[in-house]
Order: structure tokens, then C-alpha cells, then sequence
């Protein structure tokens, strides 16, 4: 509860049909709780994700390009900090309405039960959050997205689940190392960090929109 910065390094992997594409090497600098930029690069590209609150805009290196985000982009920034573990852990669920109930134990593999919990929004929007037995340690994420059917106008509910390995503790703080996220049970991306740091100085420069694209730093 005592972090407010985070700077985080690694790769990340898309996945395509359950098939990995080449590893870009990316850097995250967090600020809770509405703060982050994420830069990504490899193969001579850059490009730059920033997001403060309900605004964000992105730098494309290739295309030589500095927009503001789309909605749709903005939308996948709010689903992000509203499902991920922070916003379990750090309670901003509870001024939101949101209710916590147990969900119990559920099926992990051979001889493992998870227990479960569950944030219900106002809005009918949950998440699920499971838990190993053994050591309480976070497991899984679960919700559902809505996203539009293939060439049709109709939404169509799809799950989406993180799964969270290699716990590792820094400066007593645990920190999952590998997180892998699937849709409709197909793996479509891995973050693998190399190093965590918290509470780290960062710029608010970091996040302010450049005016222009040779300002992009």
C-alpha cells in the first residue's frame, strides 16, 4: 500500500492463434492510481503508450506519427486498471460500489483448489479474482469483455483471464514476473519482466503530450 511508483522492464510477447511473435523490449512507468506510460521497442521502432486518467496519447515511431487515443484505446486503458490486482488490493472498488463476495474453491489442477473471490460493479461488470491455497499468493484474473462479433455490428461477451507466475520479492514487496492473458482459452500475449522498481522518482514530463514529433523524448 506504500507504493506509489512503479518502473517496470521486460519484454512482451503478442501471441496469434496461440503462436508467439518476436519478443519487443518494453519500459513501464506506473504512478498510482491513473498515471502510465509503457514504451515499447525493437527492430528499429518505437512507440510510446500514455495514459493520464480519462486522456492518453501515443507516439507510433514507424508511422512517424503522435495522435491522441481513440476511445476504444481509452476504453482498454479503463478495463485494465479497473480488472487488474491493484484495484482489488488497493480498494478503490469500495468508492466505486463495487461488492466483494466469496465466490469458494475452485479447481487449479491436480489436487490444488484456488479460492475465489468476486467485485461486482453497479453496472453488472465483475471480476474474479483467485487465490493459491497454499500460499494466498494471486493465481488468476477472470472477466468478461464485450467485443463485436466478426464483420457485424452485434457485441458478443468473450473471457479473459490473466494468469500470474514467478512470484519474486523485492524490497519485501511480491511482484508476479510473468503474466500471461488469454481470450476465449488462446493465449494472446506474455509480459516477462526483467526488473521491478518501486518508488522510484519519475517525471511528470513523462506523461505530458509533446507538441510535436521531434519533442518525443
Amino acid at each position: 500500500m506504500n507504493v506509489t511508483r512503479v518502473i517496470g522492464r521486460g519484454f512482451f510477447t503478442d501471441y496469434h492463434d496461440g503462436v508467439s511473435g518476436i519478443p519487443m523490449r518494453f519500459v513501464d512507468y506506473i504512478v498510482y492510481p491513473d498515471k502510465e506510460r509503457t514504451e515499447f521497442s525493437g527492430g528499429g521502432q518505437r512507440l510510446i503508450q500514455t495514459n493520464i486518467r480519462n486522456t492518453g496519447w501515443i507516439y507510433d515511431g514507424a508511422a512517424l506519427t503522435l495522435k491522441d487515443q481513440t476511445a476504444a484505446q481509452l476504453e482498454d486503458f479503463r478495463l485494465a486498471t479497473r480488472t487488474g490486482l491493484e484495484a482489488l488490493l488497493r480498494g478503490g472498488w469500495r468508492t466505486a460500489g463495487a461488492k466483494l463476495t466469496y465466490v469458494g474453491r475452485r479447481e487449479a489442477g491436480v489436487g490444488r483448489r484456488n479460492e475465489t473471490v468476486r467485485l461486482t460493479y453497479p453496472d453488472g461488470f465483475w471480476i474474479e479474482y483467485e487465490f493459491a491455497p497454499d500460499d494466498g499468493l494471486p493465481a488468476k484474473v477472470l472477466y468478461q469483455r464485450k467485443i463485436k462479433k466478426p464483420d457485424s455490428d452485434e457485441m458478443e461477451e468473450v473471457p479473459e483471464e490473466d494468469r500470474v507466475h514467478k512470484p519474486i520479492t523485492i524490497d519485501g514487496i511480491v511482484a508476479p514476473y510473468v503474466i500471461d492473458h488469454f481470450r476465449s482459452g488462446l493465449q494472446t500475449s506474455r509480459i516477462n519482466y526483467e526488473s521491478v522498481e518501486f518508488n522510484k522518482t519519475i517525471a511528470d514530463s513523462l506523461f505530458a503530450k509533446p507538441a510535436s514529433i521531434k519533442a518525443v523524448k
